[in-house]
């Protein structure tokens, strides 16, 4: 098997609600593993203490051939939500790319519009509902 590189996003809680939107977004298959799958739960020391219905790991595999991984932070664990993080989706199939970018900025922030660049390309940047930053460009367009 080649090797991948996959997005890994950490959530503050809402692993699974993010994932499950990504799935309406791009389809695929869906497979989660909550913190009480592997045994934890919320006994011990009340600063560590993890819910067990949250999200240790989290996968989504499209037919399109991405794929992308994603969990809840555990307790103790500090998260910094922003502009650390963006998703790159490009390539030359309009519809597909312009039906993610529409679904991917419903509900969120776009900072640029999908429109044509002076590279030639429409390009957008867009924040979605989960804080994420997404770029779509769609060559020749």
């Amino acid at each position: 098997m080649a090797s991948v590189l996959n997005p890994y996003i950490n959530f503050d809680g809402t692993a699974r609600e993010a994932l499950e939107f990504y799935k309406e977004v791009f389809g695929g298959e869906l497979n989660l593993n909550t913190f009480g799958d592997f045994g934890a739960d919320q006994a011990g020391d009340p600063e560590h203490k993890v819910d067990a219905n949250k999200i240790m790991h989290g996968q989504l595999t499209t037919t399109s051939g991405f794929t992308l991984m994603a969990a809840d932070t555990p307790p103790g664990m500090p998260i910094q939500a922003g502009n650390n993080i963006s998703v790159s989706l490009s390539g030359d199939d309009r519809a597909e790319l312009k039906g993610y970018w529409d679904k991917l900025a419903d509900g969120g922030q776009v900072a640029v519009p999908l429109e044509k660049q002076m590279w030639g390309d429409e390009f957008g940047m867009c924040v979605d509902k989960f804080g994420i930053s997404w770029l779509v460009n769609i060559a020749g367009s």
